[in-house]
């Protein structure tokens, strides 16, 4: 029994004895064979994934500056880290408008864009150029300091490219959503009173990707209060476009700005200058066109050669066929401009290529400058372009071609030569005669893709009676610059044969081509001025040369004015205005269609009355008028000098004669019995009421007032101008004559404005800034409310004393004067 027991002990020691040994090493073995896995950390939301997870095989690829990846209304962009840090210039516009709004295509915005990273960030920032120094100088750190770029988006980096070569974000809501620099621009917001966006009627277009810039076309709806269209929606939809423009490595040369010569330009606030106070620099904007190496020797001995990269524009496909010719030959006739700045086939037009010719063409594409032909009502054209900040550099350019613009160029031409020339006297043009005027509205708007603005000055230039020269009218066309709104020859008359009818690229077309673009090698930007110099004072004084800046906001210079001929406005006018009146008695013939109503009748007379209108203000700008010359420090002559005596008098007289004695040819009854059944009486009226009221503007009397305080006897005073003026208005009661209708209405807009200056009209700031120029005046402490309250108590003792004359009406308007005098200087 115990031997059993002993036995069974052994065997369990036995037994367990070795299992533990077994065990031991079994387990040992096991754990170094397969040893325990440690948990797999989940992904957090914002980690970096795989770049097969983030962009897979159902993304659609646009390759370009950056690759774009589509699905399902998102969009992938693969920025290339060489790409980081690189400036980008975002041009932001409207590229399609809500009814009301106006034509799209213009820049709304533009900025300097810089993409970066930022640990697991893409951040995109803001970058200036406004406000700069040289980076060897020590104030370039305060200016750095002074200038935080701001960001406007963040995005988490999606995924690394396989390569490790670019950065995938999703960019998705940067046009998705309501970014202000990028949508619609805060004027309009406050105009109609937009709000908010409606995300539920805003998305994303499409995004295109291109080798220089990507395209981002979106639509927006925002709630608005005011819509100008579909009002009862309480909203306005529109489509944005967002060109976001790779900015060249090393900046072009730049070129400085000069008054003297006209160019679009820009500035920046350089903090680096030897100057005692920050000083803005201001260069142009111009396109690349440099010397190539091999060509550098012929350029110096002055011979032509082609530049490195000539500049192409490309005729939108959508252009109907029989206009193409002509807008190509309004771009060729740019090349005499060029060959004046040393240059040959520096600029060329061609058709668009088709998908066969050039797979990769579009007008999209910022390598391509177009010029678009737009399905619009819109009677206009414009030329704008993309220009590098840094540099001036123009990058691209496009001209918007909108078919009613041929509308506008039929009645411009149709009001000023019919009189002379029958290939105007029709509803309809030959294609000959349009092409021509469609040349010369694409040479003009090719002018502003290359640099130049209106040159208002530069008609001033040409006596009158030299536009009625065919000799002289061919050789040098209407103007010494097609950049003028000089647009057709209303001075030659009848008896002038051959006369040329426009103008052409003239003698300072060549000469601002010229001196913008013309290489001179071997001379940093700052050290070209003494030449830039010396070019212009080579033709100092010549006003062939001349420019003279556009006056958006009154006219204070009448030599540098739009629509106008010449260097003598009133004679100028008198040749247009008997033209006029040639015009009128042919015009039922020439408006009439068989079969059609009376409505290019009614279209055509308005237009000869607003031709009329048109001279009218030429004629007023001289009074109380400055000329404006630019001059630097080295020139001799004053800048500014005011219209002579004469001049000024001449001009009163003449909008008396023409227009405030009645102008009885214009009151056509047959042309009012087919187009009317009122309105002539109140037509007149609101022409010499308006012409009327531009006379007696408060900083034009402000002016006349400052004349005469500075030269005396040979200035015309406000008041002689006043009392010229209030005796060629009343007339009548001087003469003891009966006063007619037109008459009356315009005695009493003389009341009307009398009792605006003496008791309703606000004080002005005075500007001189490019386009704005405006007097400034303090209104109750000037002589202008005397001189005004002087004349109306001289006017109601005259107008009493011719109460009892003249016929009933005569005598009731009379008497009601005296009253409304009353009225005016007590006014409770």
């Amino acid at each position: 029994m115990i031997k059993r027991i002993l036995t069974k002990l052994l065997l369990v020691a036995f037994i367990f004895g070795f299992s533990a040994e077994t065990d031991a090493q079994f387990w040992k073995k096991k754990k170094k064979e397969t040893p325990k896995e440690t948990p797999k950390k989940k992904p957090e939301k914002g980690d970096i994934q795989p770049y097969s997870k983030v962009v897979t095989k159902d993304h659609k690829t646009d390759e370009g500056l950056f690759k774009v990846h589509t699905k399902n209304n998102s969009y992938l962009f693969e920025i290339p880290d060489s790409l980081l840090s690189r400036e980008m210039l975002m041009v932001t516009r409207i590229a399609k408008t809500a009814t009301g709004i106006g034509f799209g295509g213009g820049k709304t915005n533009t900025q300097v864009l810089r993409w970066e990273r930022k640990n697991k960030q893409i951040l995109l920032r803001i970058v200036s150029h406004d406000i700069v120094a040289d980076t060897t100088l020590p104030v370039h750190k305060a200016v750095v300091n002074s200038n935080l770029e701001p960001i406007l988006f963040s995005f988490p980096i999606k995924a690394i490219s396989k390569d490790s070569t670019a950065t995938v974000i999703d960019a998705t809501d940067l046009f998705a959503t309501d970014i202000k620099p990028l949508g619609f621009p805060d004027f309009y917001r406050k105009a109609y009173g937009a709000t908010r966006m409606d995300k539920d009627r805003s998305y994303i277009d499409r995004v295109s990707s291109y080798p220089k810039n990507i395209e981002i076309r979106h639509v927006k709806t925002y709630f608005a209060s005011k819509a100008p269209s579909n009002s009862a929606l309480g909203s306005i939809t529109l489509e944005m476009s967002n060109s976001m423009v790779l900015l060249p490595k090393v900046p072009m040369k730049r070129r400085y700005f000069d008054e003297r010569v006209g160019w679009f330009a820009r500035g920046q606030v350089d903090y680096g200058l030897d100057a005692q106070k920050s000083k803005t620099v201001t260069y142009l904007d111009r396109y690349r066109l440099e010397v190539k190496d091999e060509d550098i020797e012929k350029f110096k001995r002055g011979e032509l050669v082609e530049p490195k990269k000539q500049i192409v524009y490309y005729v939108d496909s959508a252009t109907p066929e029989e206009w193409v010719p002509y807008i190509i030959q309004g771009v060729n006739d740019w090349q005499v401009a060029f060959e004046a700045a040393g240059f040959k086939n520096a600029i060329i037009g061609k058709r668009a290529p088709t998908k066969e010719e050039d797979p990769e063409y579009s007008p999209e594409d910022v390598r391509y400058s177009v010029i678009r032909y737009l399905a619009s009502p819109i009677p206009n054209a414009n030329g704008p372009h993309v220009s590098d900040p840094r540099s001036g550099e123009i990058l691209e350019s496009d001209i918007n071609w909108y078919h009613n613009v041929m509308s506008l160029l039929h009645n411009w031409f149709f009001i000023q030569t019919a009189a002379i020339n029958p290939d105007a006297r029709s509803n309809n043009f030959k294609t000959e005669t349009m092409g021509e005027l469609i040349k010369f509205v694409s040479s003009h708007e090719l002018g502003h893709t290359l640099g130049l603005p209106h040159n208002m000055g530069s008609s001033n230039a040409y006596p009158v009676d030299s536009l009625r020269s065919a000799s002289f009218t061919k050789k040098y066309g209407t103007a010494p610059s097609i950049m003028d709104y000089a647009r057709f020859n209303y001075v030659a008359q009848p008896e002038d044969k051959g006369v040329a009818l426009m103008p052409n690229i003239g003698v300072y077309d060549k000469y601002a081509i010229s001196w913008g673009y013309r290489p001179i090698l071997d001379t940093d930007a700052k050290d070209e001025k003494p030449i830039l110099d010396s070019w212009i004072l080579k033709h100092a004084g010549d006003p062939m040369y001349r420019f003279g800046h556009q006056q958006a906001s009154g006219v204070v210079d009448p030599s540098s004015q739009t629509e106008d001929l010449g260097d003598n406005a009133m004679k100028a006018s008198m040749y247009g205005i008997k033209n006029l009146q040639r015009i009128l008695p042919n015009l039922e013939e020439w408006t009439s269609d068989k079969g059609e109503n009376y409505d290019n009748l009614s279209t055509m007379y308005g237009q000869v009355l607003g031709q009329f209108n048109r001279y009218m203000g030429h004629v007023t700008a001289n009074v109380g008028g400055v000329y404006e010359n630019y001059k630097t420090t080295d020139q001799e002559g004053a800048v500014y000098t005011y219209v002579d005596k004469a001049t000024q008098k001449e001009a009163l007289q003449f909008v008396i004669d023409e227009l405030f004695k009645t102008p009885t040819w214009m009151l056509d009854q047959n042309i009012f019995s087919k187009t009317e059944f009122s309105g002539s009486v109140e037509r007149v009226r609101g022409l010499q009421a308006s012409t009327l009221n531009n006379i007696l503007d408060a900083g034009r009397m402000a002016r006349m007032i400052e004349n005469e305080t500075s030269n005396g006897t040979k200035a015309y005073s406000l008041i002689s101008m006043m009392s010229d003026l209030r005796k060629g208005l009343w007339s009548e009661i001087y003469a003891g004559k009966s006063i007619d209708t037109y008459r009356r209405n315009l005695q009493r807009a003389y009341l009307d404005r009398l009792d605006y200056l003496l008791n309703k009209a606000s004080d002005q700031r005075g500007y001189n800034r490019g386009y704005r120029k405006t007097t400034g005046i303090t209104i109750n402490q000037s002589d202008v409310k005397s001189v005004a309250r002087g004349e109306l108590k001289r006017l109601q003792r005259d107008a009493k004393s011719a109460s009892n004359r003249g016929n009933t009406l005569t005598r009731y308007h009379l008497q009601d004067v005296v009253d409304r005098i009353d009225t005016i200087l007590d006014p409770k």
